[in-house]
């Protein structure tokens, strides 16, 4: 925690400009199968506005290059494709680290006693503050093999914009609360039961954590394994498909079979 305040406040070195061919090989990652050519302009037209929106910050000896800052912002640029920019302000610091970092805090259990943990993270997100994200883990990400650390912190500040981290984001109009609720709240409960019963699951049991967590990882698997999300739970992948205004099984479908 400390080592993670000092950046905070610590001078940020200059972000490195994405060249020409960082962008090729960002948009050429497997999450992006299947986008026409009127998307990928949008989506690059959405990464170089959270490019001039935040600030990254290197810590722990990161070096980011400009691969790096290409890749993130175009897999953060994702969820928001039918959306828009504005969906990630209220915050504007990324900081990025080498590898997995740790993350110190008191948490008081019910008896009122204090305990000091320590966890080791791939990336988390701060209400009102500011996204970390692991590179070791960004390599990781975007293979469409529902693993992306991106997505994952990305979605927990699509979660905060309605002021509460609990798996609910700010919906549309023409959404419900009571539907979304609808289609969670079992799917939810469902999939911690097979989590403690130890049961196989296609899906990264960490979502199991918390309505939060699950909502973040089911948001990896929606983008990068929608045919694994639908096979689980459909109407999760439904009011998921209403919120982001996507519907990746279509087009990675579509793209399969071209």
């Amino acid at each position: 925690m400390v080592g993670l305040l000092r950046t905070l406040f610590a001078r940020p070195a200059p972000m490195p400009a994405p060249e020409r061919e960082d962008w090729a090989a960002a948009f050429d990652l497997a999450v992006f199968h299947g986008l026409n050519a009127d998307e990928r302009a949008r989506l690059r037209l959405l990464a170089e506005q959270l490019l001039a929106g935040k600030t990254f910050t290197p810590a722990g000896g990161a070096a980011p290059s400009g691969a790096d800052v290409a890749a993130i912002a175009a897999q953060a640029a994702l969820p928001i494709l039918n959306l828009g920019a504005s969906w990630y302000d209220g915050w504007r610091e990324v900081v990025l680290y080498p590898a997995e970092f740790i993350h110190e805090m008191d948490e008081v259990d019910e008896a009122g006693v204090v305990h000091h943990m320590r966890h080791v993270r791939s990336g988390e997100a701060w209400a009102g503050g500011p996204l970390v994200l692991s590179l070791d883990d960004l390599g990781w990400s975007g293979r469409a093999e529902g693993y992306n650390v991106v997505i994952h912190e990305f979605a927990h500040k699509l979660d905060m914009a309605n002021g509460a981290v609990d798996g609910l984001p700010a919906l549309h109009g023409d959404m419900t609360a009571a539907e979304w609720a609808a289609a969670f709240t079992p799917a939810y409960a469902d999939f911690r039961r097979r989590a403690e019963q130890d049961a196989e699951v296609e899906i990264d049991p960490y979502a199991a954590e918390s309505p939060a967590e699950f909502f973040a990882v089911l948001s990896e698997y929606f983008f990068e394994l929608p045919e694994v999300l639908v096979a689980s739970y459909p109407a999760v992948y439904e009011q998921m498909r209403r919120f982001f205004r996507q519907n990746p099984l279509e087009r990675f479908h579509d793209t399969a079979i071209s």
